[in-house]
């Protein structure tokens, strides 16, 4: 588990272009020639941003079809914490503190 929230706060810092903008905008003021290969960095970083942004959950959905999904979920949520008020004032619940 700790992988894949290594592997995630690296892409959410991966994810950032305005270094690598900044970075071109350096080598153009110092009329370096590494602005190709910070333009390549920068081609790369926005290949991996098109690829991370097609690889999450519900993409393929609709705005629409997230809403109803929303909607569904919502109303689970609202119904199940019902349900855990209800079991709470329920008596068989009450333990007796050790004193």
């Amino acid at each position: 588990m700790a992988v894949a929230q290594t592997k995630q706060e690296k892409d959410s810092e991966d994810c950032s272009l305005l270094p690598v903008v900044h970075d071109i905008i350096k080598c153009m003021d110092k009329d370096s020639q590494d602005v190709h290969q910070e333009l390549s960095k920068l081609r790369s970083r926005i290949q991996e941003a098109r690829e991370q942004v097609s690889s999450m959950p519900g993409i393929q959905c609709s705005p629409a079809e997230q809403q109803q999904q929303l909607s569904t979920l919502r109303e689970q949520v609202r119904t199940k914490n019902q349900l855990l008020q209800k079991y709470k004032s329920l008596c068989m619940f009450d333990v007796p503190k050790a004193s």
